[in-house]
């Protein structure tokens, strides 16, 4: 089925109101895009943050967007209707479209994060399996990354690893196919933990990842604590992180900007010298051994 697109810089107009408005007028479905390149860090469940300068895009089926539709859109939306971008969509196979631009990607020397539609063939190589889904974490975030990389390079055959904050459970995942002996995944998303589950499973590693909704259901102590979480919460979490590292075991933290990377670093000192770890589009991975 063919599809029109109705796009419209936002600017002052309410989104609730605007996306209400869209529906009410038979779209199938309405976006929100990033016009300007602007950051947003990731919200807490349940919470939706938008760009400085978002676009809405509304998609109608094109038989059901008739002028007189998209002319009331626009006095719904108390604008010109000039003003409302309107684009013929070819019919595609949407459910496969996504995955289009997402490839295998490699981490360190031997990780490698691979879509179900792509194989790597590389000596040694250690391959996650994993397509992109609504649980953040796919290795193509620089913090994700960073820490990838980090497990790539550190992580001894047989360690414990906690990963606070798993998302998409991509950390914990990678540690076990790497060598570590167990992983345990906490994260207050529900979707995140359903990620993790499914993601554990189609690597064949479930066995081995175990999810949580609450942290007290965490071992008490781990080789690795992970946690690739935003600067806030890593500085306000830093007592529980810390006494979660076993004497000797190492705290890996991501998620924070290379100019946060000294107040977090600060909040650590009592427990573990926390040192950069890596560096990438402006985002920091501080890591350290705690203090025996």
């Amino acid at each position: 089925m063919p599809f029109l697109s109705v796009r419209l810089n936002l600017d002052r107009i309410d989104p609730d109101a605007a996306e209400a408005a869209c529906f009410a007028a038979g779209a199938v479905s309405v976006t929100f895009t990033d016009r300007r390149d602007d950051a947003v860090l990731e919200p807490a469940p349940g919470e939706i943050r938008l760009w400085p300068a978002t676009r809405l895009e509304a998609l109608f089926a094109q038989d059901a967007a008739s002028a007189q539709t998209i002319a009331g859109l626009a006095t719904a939306l108390g604008v010109p209707a000039a003003s409302l971008e309107v684009v013929a969509v070819a019919d595609r196979a949407w459910e496969r479209e996504w995955l289009a631009d997402f490839h295998a990607m490699r981490f360190g020397h031997r990780l490698f994060v691979c879509p179900t539609h792509e194989c790597v063939d590389e000596p040694d190589a250690v391959v996650m399996t994993l397509d992109p889904g609504l649980a953040f974490g796919t290795g193509t975030h620089p913090t994700t990354a960073l820490c990838l990389e980090w497990l790539d390079a550190h992580l001894q055959s047989g360690a414990r690893v906690i990963d606070f904050g798993c998302g998409s459970g991509i950390l914990g995942i990678a540690a076990v196919l790497l060598g570590a002996a167990r992983a345990d995944a906490f994260d207050i998303d529900l979707q995140a933990l359903i990620a993790t589950r499914d993601n554990a499973a189609n690597n064949g590693v479930e066995d081995r990842v175990h999810s949580h909704a609450t942290a007290d259901t965490l071992p008490r102590t781990a080789d690795i604590v992970l946690a690739n979480i935003l600067s806030g919460p890593l500085i306000e979490l830093a007592p529980q992180l810390s006494a979660r590292v076993m004497k000797g075991g190492a705290l890996v933290l991501a998620g924070l900007l290379s100019s946060q990377a000294d107040d977090v670093a600060a909040a650590y000192r009592p427990w573990i010298d926390l040192r950069p770890g890596g560096e990438r589009d402006g985002w920091q991975l501080l890591a350290g051994a705690r203090h025996p």
